[in-house]
């Protein structure tokens, strides 16, 4: 799996491009061949599209972590130019003012070319927030940064929540995994 980092829109989200290969075919990213995902598609939709039109590649799914603007800005945009499913977190329905193609759940897999990608359900940012845990790695939104964790403080936030969302993923987060948040420096977990 390659992952690619964009930062795209005014508050500088990370929006992720992943490609899970089906054969090997070159190292540079350019020359990858699979099957694509697009994580928090917050803006710049030229700019994604033309790192796209570098991916020889399928775009199956727009995968948004929660539904604030600046994680979904690009989505219909996208889809429409790529033909890929968006999804969300089911809790997120009532937020939203677009129509995704599924609702996602806590424990939903997503199979992307040869990799699987774990649905983990960490409200407390927003009530519908997710994190996509792979076998080494994981997509945080604005559940986990470097140095802290997403506001609680916006409608459908929750101090609480997010403390027992924090506590899950303490538990399943080992040392030696790296870390794509939705915002600021992607880094390993240390201890």
């Amino acid at each position: 799996m390659t992952v690619k980092t964009l930062i795209v829109g005014p508050l500088l989200t990370n929006c992720y491009l992943v490609v899970s290969r089906r054969e090997p075919r070159s190292r540079t990213f350019g020359s990858l061949r699979g099957e694509l995902l697009i994580i928090d598609p917050g803006g710049s939709r030229d700019e994604i599209l033309k790192e796209l039109a570098k991916i020889k590649g399928k775009v199956k799914y727009i995968i948004n972590t929660h539904g604030h603007p600046d994680h979904v800005l690009a989505n219909q945009e996208i889809k429409k130019e790529t033909g890929a499913e968006i999804m969300i977190h089911q809790a997120e329905k009532s937020f939203i003012d677009f129509e995704p193609d599924k609702l996602l759940k806590d424990g939903d897999e997503i199979k992307i070319g040869d990799s699987i990608l774990e649905v983990l359900h960490t409200p407390g940012h927003t009530k519908g927030s997710i994190c996509l845990l792979g076998q080494d790695f994981i997509f945080t939104g604005d559940t986990l940064f470097k140095d802290g964790y997403g506001r609680t403080d916006l409608p459908g936030g929750s101090q609480e929540e997010m403390e027992e969302s924090l506590g899950k993923l303490k538990k399943i987060l080992k040392p030696g995994i790296m870390v794509y948040p939705g915002h600021g420096e992607i880094f390993k977990i240390d201890s």
